[in-house]
């Protein structure tokens, strides 16, 4: 079927306009490169200087061809592209690629870069770039890319989807093990963004993983559907995504703004639609050889083979640093294995089976292999040795792994703790056979981290959050309208009707009003600062809690009306011991509400231990996160303290998911912090909400 981008990336006749000659120039390269992966559509060369260009018919201008291309390469500099682009505009173009990088040293307003921006959305011209180092369609043997990389064949399962030229190349260029079958430089993303290139990788029947080298998304909605369409074919995606401390580029007012920042958002969208995120290229290869391998990943953990009890000890150590969990082997397989074993090794995981040696050595290890995997509880194995003497890999080692895949059916890799110094043909060779060699454990452990996240990903039930009431939707539109904040008595009130518990207060303005409300409420209360302007009592001394008497009242009352104004809150004492724990929403500009969970209460800044997601999800999902906590352990009780509701505050985050995407248009930042949770309930006691400025009510901005 037809795809949109195909007068781009699957162009029947392509015209490259600067063609030369001249070594080491893109205009030469990229001639050169659309010949050696053999283009079978028609290609012209254009310059004035030139009858050919390594064999290329050449001519002098688009007008001088023989007949209309689909898709014009430029390999020209800034000066000249934008007459060309005019050229290939009258010629008829569908597409073009753009290497140069649209600046002018003396330019007039509108720059360079938005007056071509202009003229090719106004033609409907596809373009891959400016800046952009081009593509390789290696599915169709199209290689529209002015630089030069490495021999590369059809029929590869991977595709790459790079902001950054480098980004892609690094890759693509230097590692045989991984076998492409579309890798993209994007560039500025003049007209198509990322979510397209993707949306096409994954239309391309052999694509098995996608890798993305991500800068920013210039059109979020189509990268959720691409994303949404991945998970839908069962494709993973596997992410860099630059710029984690990038702050943010408006204010915050609440807690959960100042902690969330830019990145929180991809946060959220990567754990909403299981993109695996990486922290550099080394992650991001080793994840992609580990997901383009055929065998599907099993339940349960990590099984691994050693010929050293030190190096079994590092991996051990290391996986318990990444998060990487070892299977549990059954009595069966233990007993297999001693029968196996010499006397001195220990039957476990991860197994050391190398003793003595001698000329049963192998054989013993093919057979301890073979068991590991064959363990119900192993869902991938790893052959973990050192490389042989310049780099090499004993040939035998590949009858462990094909002993361990026969046993079983499960992904196994053949991993050296480090590379060396050069390669060996049996590492492409036994990559291809479906058994990847990788080099460096702490990046295969983060690979094997990567596949079980995803394989627990494409195991999780629908989300099905809680249902909206309709009255409440209604009553807050209406009172938001008119924005600015709400006072913490409307703030618990808007909880409470989303059915978030809330606790109750009374806000008065003289002391007379405020022991008449602690009177009413019952001692003892908590008295909070109410003035509009302070947003954050707790950094002022603006609350004191346990008030159990008149006298304690309306001392504590003289104190703040003295200190900081006389608009003050009374509510009752939470009376049992409990954890504070966060709920915040941030409207982010490009996906809309991200909601943040966590530890909350005075810390909440500066521990940072929290999750965020996208809204709307059900108390599993909530569950889900509250799991990932650094501090979750704090919930299950201690020092003589019961065990904490925690179901509760996920039921309360998921009715807050369902607040944050029904007033997604009317709030800017609503900051709960903190949230009680006992061992009883959870409630709400102090509330921030801020309404979205009219500016943002009418449309979001998408960068």
């Amino acid at each position: 079927m037809p795809h949109r981008l195909d007068p781009l990336l699957r162009p029947r006749s392509i015209a490259v306009v600067g063609a030369t000659v001249r070594k080491d120039s893109v205009g030469s390269r990229v001639i050169q490169n659309l010949l050696e992966g053999k283009y079978s559509g028609q290609l012209f060369a254009v310059n004035p200087h030139y009858e050919d260009v390594h064999g290329a018919l050449c001519f002098a201008s688009l007008g001088d061809l023989p007949t209309s291309v689909e898709h014009v390469i430029f390999a020209i500099g800034d000066t000249r592209i934008e007459t060309a682009i005019d050229e290939a505009i009258a010629h008829g173009a569908r597409a073009a690629t753009i290497v140069s990088a649209l600046v002018l040293a003396e330019d007039s307003d509108p720059p360079l870069k938005e007056r071509v921006r202009a003229k090719i959305s106004k033609a409907g011209l596809l373009v891959c770039g400016g800046n952009a180092m081009g593509f390789y369609n290696f599915h169709d043997g199209i290689w529209a890319c002015g630089f030069d990389t490495r021999e590369h064949s059809r029929g590869g399962n991977v595709a790459l989807i790079s902001h950054s030229g480098s980004g892609m190349a690094g890759i693509v260029d230097v590692d045989e093990r991984i076998r492409f079958n579309l890798a993209v430089s994007t560039g500025q993303e003049l007209i198509v963004t990322m979510d397209e290139y993707l949306d096409f990788a994954l239309e391309l029947p052999e694509t098995r993983v996608v890798g993305l080298f991500m800068e920013t998304a210039r059109n979020p909605e189509g990268l959720i559907a691409a994303f949404e369409k991945a998970n839908a074919k069962k494709i993973p995606i596997v992410a860099i995504k630059v710029g984690k401390t990038e702050l943010s580029a408006r204010l915050t007012v609440s807690h959960s703004g100042e902690i969330a920042g830019t990145d929180s958002s991809f946060e959220a969208l990567f754990d909403r639609y299981g993109v695996q995120r990486v922290d550099d290229m080394d992650e991001l290869a080793t994840s992609l050889i580990m997901f383009a391998q055929p065998h599907p990943v099993g339940p349960g953990g990590l099984v691994s083979l050693h010929d050293s009890g030190g190096e079994r000890q590092l991996t051990i150590d290391l996986a318990d640093d990444i998060g990487v969990p070892f299977a549990k082997l059954a009595p069966e397989t233990v007993a297999r294995l001693e029968e196996m074993l010499d006397p001195d090794l220990p039957a476990v995981n991860p197994l050391d089976a190398w003793s003595v040696g001698g000329p049963d050595a192998d054989d013993i290890m093919k057979g301890c292999m073979a068991a590991l995997m064959a363990d119900p509880a192993a869902a991938i194995g790893a052959v973990i040795h050192d490389r042989a003497p310049f780099s090499g890999i004993y040939p035998h080692y590949a009858d462990y792994l094909r002993n361990g895949h026969a046993a079983s059916g499960k992904p196994v890799f053949l991993l050296a703790n480090r590379q060396g110094t050069g390669a060996d043909d049996i590492v492409l060779a036994l990559t291809e056979e479906g058994f990847p060699v990788l080099d460096g454990l702490t990046n295969f452990l983060k690979g094997v981290r990567t596949l079980f996240r995803y394989r627990d990903f494409s195991r999780r039930p629908p989300i099905v959050p809680p249902v909206a009431p309709s009255a409440a939707i209604d009553k807050w539109r209406d009172r938001l309208a008119n924005s600015g904040e709400l006072g913490e008595v409307e703030a618990a009130q808007l909880l409470a009707d989303f059915g978030i518990p809330a606790n109750p207060g009374r806000v008065v303005a003289n002391q007379i009003q405020a022991l008449q409300a602690a009177a009413d409420i019952g001692f003892p209360v908590v008295l909070k600062t109410a003035e509009p302007a302070i947003a954050h009592k707790t950094d002022v001394q603006g609350v004191v809690l346990n008030l159990g008497s008149e006298a304690e009242v309306a001392a504590a009352y003289k104190d703040l009306a003295t200190r900081l104004g006389a608009r003050a809150l009374i509510a009752p004492m939470i009376p049992a011991p409990g954890v504070e724990m966060i709920l915040g929403l941030v409207n982010d500009r490009q996906f809309g509400p991200v909601i943040l969970l966590g530890v909350g209460g005075f810390y909440a800044e500066t521990a940072r231990d929290v999750r965020f997601a996208l809204p709307p999800f059900d108390a599993a999902t909530a569950g889900r996160l509250v799991d990932q906590l650094r501090s979750r352990s704090r919930l299950d009780g201690a020092h003589g303290l019961p065990a904490m509701d925690v179901a509760a505050y996920c039921e309360a985050a998921a009715r807050f998911s369902v607040l944050a995407v029904a007033l997604a248009d009317s709030i800017e930042e609503i900051d709960i912090n903190p949230v009680i949770v006992s061992a009883d309930g959870c409630v709400a006691v102090d509330n921030l909400v801020v309404a979205r400025p009219r500016e943002h009510t009418q449309q979001r901005t998408a960068i």
